[in-house]
C-alpha cells in the first residue's frame, strides 16, 4: 500500500476548509478507504478531539494520527492484544516527528494563545499529520 500524500493532503485539506472537520476528523476521515470504515463512524469518533480535545491540549491533527494508527494496527482482541507495543511505536515515532517539525504537539502553544506567535496554522498541522502518517505507514509496510 502506497499512500500518496499530496491527494491526501488536499483531501484533508478540502475536509478541514470546506466542510468544517475539525481538525482529528479531517485527519483521520482522510485515511477512511484503508481503514475500511465508514466516514461517518471515524468523524464522529474524532469529534472531541477538535480544539485540542477541547481544551487546546494535545493538537486534534495529532490525536487524529492516532485515531488512524490505532484502528489500523490494533488487533482487537480485548482479551488479550498482541499489537499495543508496535501501535505505541508507531504513534511515538509520529509524535515525534510533528513535534520536530513544530517544536510543540499542543494546540494552545500552536494557535500563540499565550504569546501572540502563531508557530502553525490548522491547515498546516493537518497537512504535516496527513504527510507523517503517510511516510510512517508507508515505512511500516516496505
Amino acid at each position: 500500500m502506497v499512500l500518496d500524500k499530496q491527494d491526501r493532503i488536499k483531501h484533508a485539506h478540502s475536509l478541514h476548509m470546506d466542510r468544517r472537520y475539525n481538525c482529528a476528523q479531517a485527519v483521520a476521515c482522510t485515511f477512511a478507504d484503508i481503514l475500511n470504515m465508514d466516514e461517518k463512524d471515524i468523524f464522529r469518533a474524532a469529534e472531541a478531539f477538535g480544539l485540542g480535545m477541547g481544551v487546546m491540549g494535545t493538537c486534534g491533527a495529532v490525536s487524529g494520527m492516532a485515531i488512524v494508527i490505532g484502528l489500523l494496527e490494533s488487533d482487537g482482541n480485548i482479551d488479550n492484544p498482541a499489537t499495543k507495543r508496535n501501535c505505541y511505536k508507531l504513534m511515538s515515532a509520529c509524535h515525534e516527528r510533528f513535534r520536530e517539525k513544530n517544536s510543540t504537539v499542543i494546540c494552545r502553544e500552536l494557535k500563540g494563545i499565550d504569546t501572540g506567535k502563531v508557530i502553525r496554522s490548522c491547515n498546516d498541522c493537518i497537512g504535516d499529520a496527513v504527510e507523517i502518517l503517510c511516510d510512517i505507514l508507508n515505512q511500516e509496510n516496505n
